[in-house]
């Protein structure tokens, strides 16, 4: 039960964001566009991924075919992998945005953003679908794979450590690092910028007690 309200959470959730984006032009920034990209993601995964992998869970055999699963695992890694790097995205205009406000109109336009999107989606499909339809997950080990994994009926996914290593350094460790450093930047820039005013803010109310002073006396 819990599984369907995860789905429906899940598709029309990321359904109303992706409606209220595209509906309203003042929401046409480069930053909503970046949500824009990770709602479109999640909500393919909520439509798409999520219910045949629920039935694969649930189920002993798989009634799609060898082909749909290949499909469907390539699909799967594309989308987690989109959904990881439009967060690396965000937390880049983000960065801009704190940490270098005057140049973020001139560096973070709507065709700079575009062209990001667009090469998050185009390198995360290119390696999901070519590393599954290539065998590049099972390299090394594609005589174990065979004998002991491969049957009909099944949607078994193997990596060999090689690609399981390359995979997760590239499509998780990186874009994490990333982020992690990024976000670290922006708070250590936010809280000297917070300091910076409240002692603007203590120097003006001091002048301002001053003046009082003065005109007291005067």
């Amino acid at each position: 039960m819990w599984e369907k309200a995860v789905i429906i959470l899940t598709v029309f959730g990321n359904l109303l964001v992706i409606i209220t984006i595209a509906h309203f032009k003042q929401l046409h920034t480069p930053t909503n566009y970046l949500v824009l990209s990770l709602a479109v993601t999640d909500f393919l995964l909520g439509a798409v991924i999520i219910p045949p992998s629920m039935v694969r869970s649930l189920e002993t055999c798989w009634y799609l075919g060898n082909l749909f699963c290949k499909i469907h695992t390539s699909a799967d890694i594309t989308l987690c992998n989109t959904s990881i790097l439009n967060l690396s995205l965000i937390s880049i205009d983000w960065y801009y945005a704190v940490c270098q406000p005057l140049r973020y109109h001139s560096k973070i336009t709507n065709y700079v953003t575009m062209t990001m999107i667009l090469t998050c989606w185009s390198l995360s499909a290119l390696l999901g679908f070519g590393m599954i339809f290539s065998d590049l997950n099972t390299w090394a080990t594609a005589e174990i794979y065979t004998e002991n994994f491969l049957c009909e009926g099944s949607c078994t996914v193997l990596q060999s450590r090689m690609s399981s290593t390359f995979y997760s350094v590239v499509s998780f460790f990186l874009p994490a690092l990333l982020i992690i450093v990024l976000y670290l930047k922006i708070i250590f820039i936010a809280r000297k910028q917070s300091s910076s005013i409240q002692k603007r803010t203590k120097k003006g109310d001091r002048l301002k007690c001053s003046a009082q002073r003065d005109r007291t006396k005067e």
